[in-house]
């Protein structure tokens, strides 16, 4: 029997390593620049969580999550993002009385039932921060300002900030009934998912990605005009922070991003090196969520994106992921000499060297071969003859200088350079 793939889901193989590693490298040390902490929340939550949390008539809820019963009956559910995970981390540890202003980061796969295609998987790796518990919108602007950092320290360019506000959970609700006025003599050129949010929650609506409903989007009212003088006020300081950063950025009026506990600021960062799917990231305020699960009020704000569109983006630019080199190739052949390479290796390895060796009993051609498709730094051959004097020469392979040198391990770090 022969097993596949489940659809959607996707190894990554050690030739693709080296660019997820490069990417997540760089999300590690922009958060370190950036005083961010990291955190990490089950794969599995309770569905209510996200249910909700992000919203009941959200494409995520109705459509997208794995969601199963345990063997107690208790529904579980994949999480497919991380924002209302970190909110649950935040209460269950009851951080909003120990220290209510936090700064954090993660990492991790997520899953949404979606139809797989370039750099959207069912299975996807995402990265996102969240700050916790400050409403300033200098805040605002700092977050924006770590996406911006991130792809600089990438080598992106063609960046471009979408910025937009939907207000408080008033001026949404004007906004919703606005929208709903507007979109209903259309309801029958509109797609089947937009007729059913015209119902339920119009703002979804300027999220479809249908052809058919592209038109309407395009004519309906923004969601500036909607917002009360305090959240007019809020979005005015953040573009003032923005500018004052040297942050370039678009207003787009209908740009409400696809869950329902967002406030306030929204944006998204995209690059003009995707092509048609060129968002890198998007987020924006959650100011309600944390009561919403029953904690105090707590402001929020945050991004995510997915580690598998920043890898293409970082192969489409022509990036170029730091290339690993082993230290030393043992070139082990005789008894002696085998039994000699495995507790040199061994020795050299609790020294912080970088060491293979032939386990296979290849011949002398066939192991330097090998050293050359390692990209080893230097090959020692350790025959028996080497093994009895404790002596041998280690070869620089970038240059073929051979330097004769002894067996002990500090001898031998000193050669190759350590």
């Amino acid at each position: 029997m022969s097993y596949d793939r489940v659809r959607g889901m996707y190894d990554i193989l050690p030739d693709e390593i080296p660019w997820w590693r490069l990417a997540e490298e760089a999300v590690r040390e922009i958060a370190r620049r950036c005083h961010y902490h990291e955190v990490r929340f089950p794969v599995v939550e309770p569905t209510e969580l996200f249910s909700r949390g992000i919203g009941e008539s959200t494409d995520v809820v109705t459509k997208e999550m794995y969601t199963f019963p345990d063997r107690k009956g208790r529904s579980l559910t994949l999480r497919p993002e991380g924002t209302a995970s970190v909110a649950r981390l935040y209460l269950t540890h009851g951080l909003a009385a120990k220290a209510p202003f936090q700064k954090l980061f993660y990492l991790g796969p997520m899953f949404r039932y979606e139809k797989p295609q370039k750099g959207r998987n069912r299975q996807f790796h995402q990265y996102g921060i969240e700050v916790l518990g400050v409403l300033d919108p200098v805040v605002d602007a700092e977050v924006i300002g770590f996406a911006w950092s991130l792809m600089e320290h990438l080598g992106l360019g063609g960046l471009r900030l979408r910025l937009n506000s939907i207000g408080c959970s008033e001026d949404r609700a004007t906004y919703r009934e606005i929208l709903r006025e507007f979109f209903a003599p259309s309801a029958d050129r509109m797609c089947a998912d937009c007729r059913r949010r015209l119902l339920e929650n119009p703002l979804r609506i300027l999220d479809c990605k249908e052809e058919i409903c592209q038109p309407l989007i395009a004519g309906a009212p923004g969601s500036m005009d909607s917002l009360c003088p305090e959240c007019a006020g809020h979005f005015a300081a953040v573009r003032q922070w923005l500018d004052r950063l040297g942050l370039r950025y678009d207003i787009d009026p209908r740009l409400v991003r696809g869950l329902d506990y967002y406030t306030r600021t929204v944006f998204e960062l995209v690059s003009s090196d995707l092509g048609a799917q060129d968002t890198l990231l998007g987020g924006g305020r959650y100011d309600d969520l944390i009561e919403m699960l029953g904690g105090p009020p707590t402001p929020g704000i945050g991004f995510a994106g997915g580690f598998e569109r920043l890898v293409l983006a970082l192969q489409e630019r022509g990036c170029k992921p730091p290339i690993e080199r082993l230290d030393l190739y043992l070139v082990p052949f005789g008894d002696e000499g085998r039994r000699a390479g495995l507790a040199l290796a061994g020795t050299l390895r609790k020294r912080g060297v970088s060491v293979d060796l032939d386990v296979r009993g290849r011949s002398l051609r066939k192991q330097l071969e090998a050293a050359n498709e390692m990209n080893a730094r230097h090959v020692l051959v350790l025959g028996d003859e080497e093994a009895r004097t404790g002596r041998g020469k280690v070869k620089e392979m970038d240059t073929g200088v051979e330097r004769e040198s002894s067996l002990d391990v500090d001898a031998l770090i000193t050669v190759l350079g350590g």
